[in-house]
């Protein structure tokens, strides 16, 4: 693993002893002796993790760590404090400012890696999201995401605590900003955790007969937890647990006697980051599926269908089935467009998508395939059963007018159908659209309005 890492302190030989460390590791330090030049670095060049000390000439770490996080295009850089302040209360102000850890000098080699090792990591996937996600924002679809990424809803909180008094004092000091459930049987809680929707699991390491360690690996290893924030109660001094924590994938860790305040704090910073992540992962998700669907009709479009049809095609030949495809043509759709406007050919486009739609069956796949053209495929479904499917979408078109939307106008339309099917000797699926694309302009060409069955 490499990243570059910017370690900001105005002490020159606290820089060269974090450099030193995370040099023999084979990372790529940035150095800058106050807060004014780190925030110069990070205008000029990629950072990807900020060691920041707190007390310096000029302006604080505190403040360099609020002026980073409330500018976009900073916010999700890591930022560790590290610092002689040692107190719960400057921990509690470093969180509220942003900052994503703390470490205290002298810094502990194995937690200064392992800590670091572990919010690159998190990084690097909040990365691939966000690069994913700007295709949303180039698309148009970022409106349509505002407030999808949950901000307003209550936080629930998933408690994993072997004893009942700690169970308690922490849901009183969560109760202010959050719903708890508390369990004390871990698999009972892995259970409740991948079947519900949490925005955190606090694992208390406070078992006698189980290690805790084993419920944050199997977290890890469920998909449907996999990305859920872990937060680990641990006693000071048990330095080994920790690394092995973070290693594993928790994504943070609070010693006892635990600070309240600290506590939320904490809390809600991994809350906050993993309501950020999903709606990336929203955003990219959506930007997926505006990929291979049609903007206009909302079916999907013709990219979906090549690759789509290469699967069924082989699946029918693997299995020795049926599989036929009707291509269908609005007739005379220009005519629409010029007398009534594009907007009454958008309407009437709409409504052919939307008659296509409630004539196929479930596992039939339509798609817009350009134009006025549309494409039905049919699996499991012979050149006689496909003819039926065909006919019955005709006669739904041609029987009752389309209406215009603005205007109200009740237009009369009809459409030409052509179908082939894989027994007719297509030996690829571009054969097959082919053979179906021929019998439309048979159908076209012998008057239109009807439904022409490729030869076999």
């Amino acid at each position: 693993m490499t990243a570059r890492i910017l370690v900001v302190d105005d002490v020159p030989a606290n820089v060269k002893l974090l450099e030193a460390r995370l040099l023999a590791e084979y990372f790529d330090i940035l150095t800058a002796a106050d807060g004014f030049k780190a925030l110069e670095i990070c205008e000029s060049t990629h950072v990807d993790l900020i060691l920041l000390d707190i007390m310096m000439p000029g302006i604080s770490g505190f403040e360099v760590c609020e002026r980073l996080k409330a500018d976009p295009r900073f916010a999700h850089i890591p930022i560790v404090m590290v610092t002689a302040l040692d107190q719960p209360a400057d921990r509690v102000r470093g969180l509220k400012a942003g900052a994503d850890d703390f470490l205290t000098k002298p810094v502990n080699d194995l937690q200064l890696i392992s800590r670091v090792k572990s919010l690159v990591r998190l990084k690097t996937l909040s990365d691939e999201l966000r690069i994913r996600a700007e295709t949303a924002q180039n698309i148009g679809i970022e409106d349509m995401l505002k407030g999808m990424d949950g901000r307003d809803e209550p936080r629930q909180v998933l408690l994993v605590d072997g004893r009942a008094n700690s169970q308690e004092r922490i849901i009183k000091a969560l109760k202010p900003v959050a719903n708890v459930m508390a369990m004390s049987d871990p698999q009972a809680a892995l259970f409740e955790a991948a079947e519900n929707s949490f925005d955190l699991v606090i694992v208390n390491a406070n078992f006698d007969d189980y290690d805790p360690l084993r419920l944050c690996s199997q977290l890890r290893s469920l998909e449907r937890t996999r990305f859920l924030p872990l937060l680990l109660v641990t006693e000071q001094g048990e330095e080994e647990i920790i690394v092995r924590a973070l290693d594993l994938g928790v994504n943070d860790y609070i010693v006892r006697p635990i600070d309240p305040n600290e506590l939320v704090a904490r809390s809600i910073t991994q809350i906050k980051r993993k309501r950020y992540n999903d709606r990336l992962r929203v955003n990219v998700r959506q930007t997926i599926e505006l990929a291979v669907t049609d903007g206009l009709t909302g079916l999907n479009n013709r990219r979906y269908l090549d690759s789509h049809l290469r699967t069924l095609f082989n699946r029918a030949e693997a299995r020795g089935r049926a599989l036929s495809v009707c291509i269908t043509d609005i007739d005379r759709f220009k005519q629409v467009n010029d007398a009534y406007g594009h907007d009454a050919g958008d309407d009437v486009l709409r409504e052919f998508a939307a008659r296509v739609r409630a004539t196929v069956r479930g596992a039939d796949l339509a798609c817009r395939y350009g134009g006025e053209e549309f494409v039905v495929v049919m699996p499991d479904t012979d050149a006689v059963a496909a003819g039926v499917i065909a006919e019955r979408l005709r006669g739904l078109i041609e029987n009752q007018p389309f209406v215009i939307r603005s205007s109200g106008i009740a237009v009369n339309i009809t459409a030409s159908i052509g179908i082939a099917c894989n027994a007719a000797g297509a030996e690829t699926p571009e054969q097959l659209l082919k053979q179906a694309d021929k019998a439309l302009y048979e159908a076209k060409n012998s008057g239109r309005n009807r439904v022409v069955s490729a030869a076999a």
